[in-house]
């Protein structure tokens, strides 16, 4: 029977190999689906009326967006994938990349993260639910008529 004690912890995060048994210099990306090059989020302002509200609702009536929170921020996710990431899920432009892709390093990237976020909006409807959870209905009014 073959174990795999003296292998490397390959098995620890499903079959992909841990950051912590890489060799010297390799790189992580060559082990990476290349998360970072499949969506875009942007921070947008915090929401506290109808009118911002409505706003993340039309984020949300577009294909592939969602709109997350993260230690009381607020993003804006828009999954769409780099049209230079190859199908190895390398860079076809490496050496020309954007700064922002330079700027990033994998000593803090997603490799390892589980996409867990204080709350995650997909659809228009759950940010309606949620803003009046917080705001009351729109307009004001509430779903029972005045009292006498």
């Amino acid at each position: 029977m073959r174990t795999l004690t003296n292998q490397p912890t390959l098995l620890k995060l499903g079959g992909k190999r841990h950051r912590e048994d890489l060799e010297a210099g390799e790189c992580l990306c060559t082990h990476c689906p290349a998360k970072c090059c499949k969506y875009f989020a942007l921070p947008i302002d915090t929401p506290t009326d109808w009118e911002d509200f409505e706003f993340i609702e039309w984020f949300l009536l577009h294909d592939r967006a969602t709109v997350f929170t993260e230690k009381g921020d607020w993003y804006l996710l828009v999954y769409t994938r780099c049209k230079h990431l190859r199908d190895d899920n390398l860079c076809a432009i490496y050496d020309q990349r954007p700064r922002v892709c330079r700027d990033y390093s994998t000593v803090d990237c997603e490799y390892e993260d589980d996409w867990v976020y204080d709350q995650y909006f997909e659809t228009s409807e759950q940010v309606v639910e949620y803003a009046e959870a917080v705001l009351g209905p729109r307009g004001g009014r509430g779903l029972r008529s005045p009292k006498p």
